[in-house]
């Protein structure tokens, strides 16, 4: 970490190197027992075979002057206690990939003072699935809500795969929609994990939720 915090953002080659090396040795380490017990303990209650997400939270992503959001790794589907307690793992290892530290170097953030949280979540399956703003992102007017959507999980949004469908909503009505032709959608595989799947030519200019789904998202929202 001390090499680490010595590199300019623009050595590339040693941030690549050195971040490889933690990450590795971080998910070398076994998750003390206790930990494990708690979290396979969870894990029994939502069932044998229960999919799930396992998402990283740190305690750098939103701030004022910076954001991390999507930096970190985050798994989809991810079935069994095995599979979740190392993907748990990989989630901490993941504070230190590439663009995570150089972000970090760029904004001058000490990378002893950055935490990680898991959030370890039972997986949906959705036909659509996206982001609710219950203010316009763009203005702040907390009068309008906007809504994206996609088909599939969400990650085909987050991760930039796809451009969203995008509704507007003021006064229990919407007042403006843009339809996105979405090409691309992301899918649970039955094994566990993700895959990309081509959405058939008829159905992507389609809406991706209709207006009364909309509507009660932005009714939850409130």
């Amino acid at each position: 970490l001390d090499r680490l915090s010595r590199l300019k953002p623009d050595d590339r080659e040693a941030i690549r190197a050195l971040s490889a090396a933690i990450r590795a040795t971080l998910e070398a380490v076994a998750i003390p027992d206790d930990l494990a017990a708690a979290i396979t303990h969870a894990l029994a209650r939502l069932g044998e075979g229960a999919a799930c997400a396992v998402r990283s939270s740190a305690t750098a992503e939103d701030l004022p002057t910076a954001s991390f959001a999507g930096q970190q790794d985050t798994y989809l589907n991810v079935v069994g206690a095995e599979a979740v307690l190392e993907h748990v793992s990989r989630c901490w290892a993941s504070l230190f990939t590439e663009r995570a530290v150089t972000y970090r170097l760029r904004n001058c953030l000490d990378h002893r003072k950055v935490h990680m949280a898991v959030v370890v979540q039972r997986m949906v399956f959705p036909q659509a699935a996206g982001i609710l703003f219950t203010a316009d992102p763009v203005t702040g007017n907390r009068t309008v809500a906007s809504v994206e959507a996609s088909f599939g999980l969400g990650e085909a949004l987050v991760s930039g795969l796809v451009n969203p469908d995008v509704f507007t909503v003021r006064d229990g009505e919407v007042v403006a929609r843009a339809i996105a032709a979405k090409q691309r959608a992301v899918h649970a595989r039955p094994d566990g994990g993700t895959q990309e799947v081509a959405i058939d030519p008829g159905r992507q200019q389609q809406p991706a939720l209709t207006d009364a789904q909309v509507l009660r998202l932005v009714r939850l929202g409130r």
